[in-house]
């Protein structure tokens, strides 16, 4: 099955470039929600840690 794939993604120009653009995006996303945890407020943090125990 993987040799299937592989000989498919050789065929085709410029496919290289695909799984550098998914790594950036992983880093950016991931970096994104590491700086807004660090960033966001204690006050809400306590606010949403109340939702699973609420009875509403």
């Amino acid at each position: 099955m993987l040799r299937f794939i592989k000989d498919n993604l050789a065929t085709i120009d410029g496919v290289e470039i695909y799984p550098v653009i998914s790594l950036v995006i992983f880093i950016t996303f991931f970096t994104g929600v590491l700086i807004w945890a660090l960033r966001v407020d204690k006050k809400r943090v306590e606010t949403l840690e109340q939702i699973p125990l609420s009875d509403d």
